[in-house]
């Protein structure tokens, strides 16, 4: 366990198969810094058992009997309870409906084809306040800055007051390059690839060699006309 932290993480597993949750119950009951306080099989019973426990992290299937996970999802941002951080766990491939479940505020996304130890990380990168695609690093690669803009989109705020936010709001272009970057965000997070338009900007931070290539190519291709 974390030595900063003096408790387990507390965990509600939310799923209609029973068998596939007793296996995920066995599994995080092997990380001694996890604690799985609640097992939910249906839908209709998710919000009362997170009312009741408060758990850190709520494993969530969109798809159960009773309640839509994206109804039990939008009813935990009305009540910001400001503790739990849900993880959905889902075996579709509808995209839409994952990027639905982000901006309703889900913090990652976990395909249950995922290996073990990539849902351990990502519960713990969702705790330590990062978010989570449920993907290694070598296939969807995210910078420190773009893990915040994922972050703050996660909390609700606009493009606008994510610019703020990053210290360059008052800079030409600042907006454009947040709507841009976050456009090719949600495509990393539904499984394409990035966005045809590049940033106008690079993000603070980030390499300001990015910006000249594409002020190099510019040239080159005026050059070349």
């Amino acid at each position: 366990m974390n030595a900063a932290r003096l408790r387990p993480i507390r965990i509600v597993i939310a799923d209609d198969h029973p068998i596939f949750r007793d296996g995920l119950k066995h599994l995080l009951g092997q990380e001694p810094d996890f604690q799985v306080v609640a097992e939910i099989g249906h839908g209709d019973d998710v919000l009362p058992a997170v009312e009741a426990e408060k758990p850190d992290i709520l494993l969530l299937d969109l798809k159960m009997h009773g309640t839509h996970g994206l109804t039990i999802l939008q009813r935990l941002q009305l009540a910001s309870n400001g503790v739990t951080k849900v993880i959905v766990l889902t075996a579709s491939e509808e995209k839409s409906e994952l990027v639905h479940a982000m901006k309703l505020g889900a913090r990652g996304i976990v395909s249950k084809q995922s290996p073990s130890d990539l849902l351990s990380e990502s519960i713990r990168k969702v705790v330590a306040g990062e978010p989570s695609n449920g993907r290694s690093q070598e296939r969807s690669p995210l910078s420190q800055r773009e893990r915040e803009i994922v972050a703050l989109v996660a909390q609700g705020f606009k493009n606008r007051e994510i610019a703020e936010k990053m210290f360059f709001g008052d800079e030409p272009g600042a907006l454009e390059t947040i709507r841009d970057r976050v456009r090719e965000l949600w495509d990393r997070f539904r499984g394409g690839g990035p966005g045809p338009r590049p940033p106008t900007h690079p993000i603070p931070g980030e390499d300001s060699r990015v910006l000249n290539r594409q002020r190099s190519a510019a040239s080159a291709g005026t050059q070349c006309r």
